[in-house]
């Protein structure tokens, strides 16, 4: 497996202020490999590569991995979310929390009434829908805070275009977007894998955050999935975050491990970003002891 040039970031929430490059091979373990919790066995490392990047290691397989003469770093802890969509839609919706149930609808109500009366919701699926919906949803990405602040909109490289379109001609994607008066406000581009649905693609446009168009549509590509009956799970994927606490139903403890060379440059990349978190830690501490919140969120954005 080759070595791809990764970023070691260091990072005020979703804002990089700089980034240090390492060859890396990426080994991203699956949700069902999470669940699992089995240490992976990790590729040959080429001469060109600096080390290994394990995402989603469950975090109890820590002291199993063979680092070979490598040392690791713990870049980040999170839990890995999913929803079960076995249980049926009614059980989901049961378990929510009461104040998510009655968000929701306040929430659904409101874009309606900013629709005209009507949510307006629109479902991709086939090769030729889903290259309409890539259409949209690109110009909708490109205003979105992934896009501009971490470079994670949706793709639009030719690559991406072909495995869209291929993975819809397998009937292996789902996608969705909420429109808000005729204009669109927020995607979703969902892979299926066997059997999981996974999280990989979603944003909307800033200018309709009031709206929570993210959070309805989730409920929406939700009650979607449950009628289809044929999946097993909703994959967030790698990373913590409360809309993802919001919606599961289940989770795994993971972190993020990074095996590198023993050299001069690699352990002083990492203890100066060991440095730097721990100072962001810091002055979170202090953010929130001062009741600062909103302020720093602005900062980040």
């Amino acid at each position: 497996m080759s070595a791809t040039r990764l970023a070691l970031r260091f990072q005020v929430g979703a804002r990089t202020i700089f980034a240090i490059d390492r060859a890396l091979v990426r080994v991203a373990l699956s949700l069902d490999e999470a669940l699992a919790a089995r240490a992976p066995v990790l590729p040959p490392l080429g001469q060109d590569a600096d080390g290994y990047a394990i995402t989603s290691l469950p975090e109890v397989r820590v002291g199993d991995v063979a680092t070979g003469g490598l040392f690791a770093f713990v870049r980040q802890r999170y839990t890995r979310h999913y929803i079960d969509l076995t249980i049926g839609h009614d059980a989901y919706l049961a378990g929510l929390s009461a104040n998510t149930r009655s968000g929701i609808k306040r929430k659904t109500r409101k874009l309606a009434q900013a629709s005209g009366g009507r949510l307006d919701v629109r479902r991709f699926r086939t090769p030729e829908e889903i290259e309409a919906f890539h259409e949209i949803a690109r110009g909708l990405s490109r205003k979105t805070y992934q896009a501009r602040l971490m470079g994670g909109g949706l793709p639009e490289d030719a690559r991406f275009v072909r495995s869209m379109l291929e993975q819809a001609a397998a009937d292996a994607v789902r996608a969705w977007l909420l429109y808000v008066d005729g204009q669109p406000a927020a995607y979703l581009y969902c892979p299926v894998d066997r059997g999981t649905v996974r999280y990989d693609h979603v944003g909307h446009d800033p200018a309709f955050a009031d709206l929570s168009p993210g959070s309805v549509l989730q409920m929406e590509a939700m009650r979607d999935l449950f009628a289809e009956g044929c999946h097993h799970r909703f994959d967030f994927t790698e990373g913590e975050g409360q809309h993802k606490r919001q919606f599961a139903t289940g989770g795994v403890a993971c972190v993020d491990l990074f095996l590198l060379r023993p050299t001069l440059a690699n352990r002083t990349a990492v203890a100066a970003l060991g440095m730097f978190d721990g100072g962001m830690a810091r002055a979170k501490r202090i953010v929130n002891r001062l009741g600062l919140q909103p302020l720093a969120r602005a900062v980040r954005r």
